[in-house]
């Protein structure tokens, strides 16, 4: 019993590790590298990874914890990818433990849909806020370079998020011994 709550707190602090790694390179990194103006999401891949790996509540927390992350790396208002975040991350975890098998083909289409529900987060108040005014045609073009700009980053995320999960399952597995 022991040896499994030592497990879960290192498997907690490795993915608050990782999320934290994954915010730098949003946050920090990626704001000097623009591809025509544009920054990738990388939280919402790296919360959508957990959950698919690790199952509903440990994607919700994840999910909770890069949302705030995210909020704070693009200026939104406080709450917004906070929330979208953290249901996803239950959403993908509930269907992960209940219906579909994790492996890169599952990993990139919830990303894809966790991706294009992010992007209309972040069109929302330029859409519907009266004080920006940017007509929906013109969001359009840019969310969809975003969206396939982060896309990309689905790969090498993947190898960070399989080995975290799969490091998970060495060290709780039943009958185990480390």
């Amino acid at each position: 019993m022991k040896f499994k709550k030592q497990a879960l707190v290192i498997t907690i602090l490795i993915h608050t590790l990782f999320i934290i790694v994954v915010y730098v390179f949003q946050a920090v990194i990626f704001p000097y590298m623009r591809l025509s103006g544009l920054v990738p999401l990388l939280l919402p891949l790296a919360s959508t990874g957990i959950a698919l790996y690790e199952g509903q509540y440990t994607g919700g927390i994840a999910g909770l914890f890069a949302g705030v992350l995210c909020d704070i790396s693009f200026n939104q208002p406080v709450g917004i990818f906070t929330i979208v975040l953290t249901v996803t991350g239950l959403l993908v975890g509930a269907f992960a433990d209940a219906y579909i098998l994790p492996g890169f083909v599952t990993y990139f289409i919830s990303c894809a849909v966790v991706l294009v529900f992010s992007t209309i987060v972040q069109m929302f108040p330029l859409i519907f806020l009266e004080m920006y005014g940017i007509p929906f045609q013109v969001l359009i073009p840019t969310a969809i370079q975003q969206l396939i700009y982060s896309l990309v980053f689905v790969i090498p995320l993947w190898f960070f998020v399989r080995a975290l999960g799969k490091r998970t399952e060495r060290t709780t597995s039943p009958g185990r011994v480390l």
